[in-house]
């Protein structure tokens, strides 16, 4: 723990955010003039380019060199003010991380997390439970499949008998003679338009 307090402890995320807006404020101003300035620029260039007066001309190249300047000047400042930006942006980040992760260490049971030495051992446990539940299902599966293998089915339960053989064969042959009827039927409504064509 430090000794003393940080200057950023007592910084607010409200003034970081005000800072920002203000410096995008200064920001957009200064894109605004530039551009202002760009215009003009092109606008004596056109002129310059149709006047026939070199004094003219002169002071036209004049005002040009004057404008540019004064829009490098922006420029860089403008581009000051976007770094600057970019490190408030970074710092107000910060704060948002600072408070979150914070109030999320608050969090009931959050705090058992930091018990690194409790939490192995209860993980450890933990496996120990899952691994001997397991065993216990697969020593029953074992037994299962151990006893299983020696069964097997009783054929006067589940066996085929002769009744049973004459019923199979019976149901096969009416499966097969409706098998047949429905063919035949087919037969007769494919034959029907051609013989309906025909009477026409």
């Amino acid at each position: 723990m430090w000794p003393f307090k940080s200057k950023f402890d007592k910084l607010k995320r409200e003034d970081v955010v005000d800072a920002i807006c203000s410096l995008e404020k200064q920001e957009t101003d200064l894109e605004a003039a530039i551009e202002e300035r760009a215009r003009a620029i092109e606008e004596l260039l056109a002129r310059g380019r149709k006047e026939g007066n070199r004094e003219l001309k002169l002071f036209y190249a004049k005002k040009i060199t004057s404008l540019r300047e004064e829009n490098q000047s922006d420029v860089q400042r403008a581009m000051y003010l976007m770094y600057n930006t970019k490190l408030l942006r970074r710092l107000k980040t910060a704060i948002d991380d600072n408070e979150f992760f914070a109030r999320t260490g608050k969090v009931s049971l959050s705090g058992l997390l930091a018990d690194q030495k409790g939490l192995a051992q209860f993980l450890n446990k933990t496996l120990g439970t899952r691994v001997r539940s397991e065993q216990v299902l697969t020593d029953a599966d074992d037994t299962w499949n151990e006893v299983l293998s020696g069964y097997e089915q009783s054929e006067r339960i589940y066996g085929v008998n002769e009744r049973d053989d004459e019923l199979l064969a019976m149901f096969e042959s009416g499966e097969q003679l409706e098998g047949e009827l429905s063919g035949d039927a087919e037969e007769d409504k494919a034959a029907r338009p051609d013989a309906e064509k025909q009477e026409d």
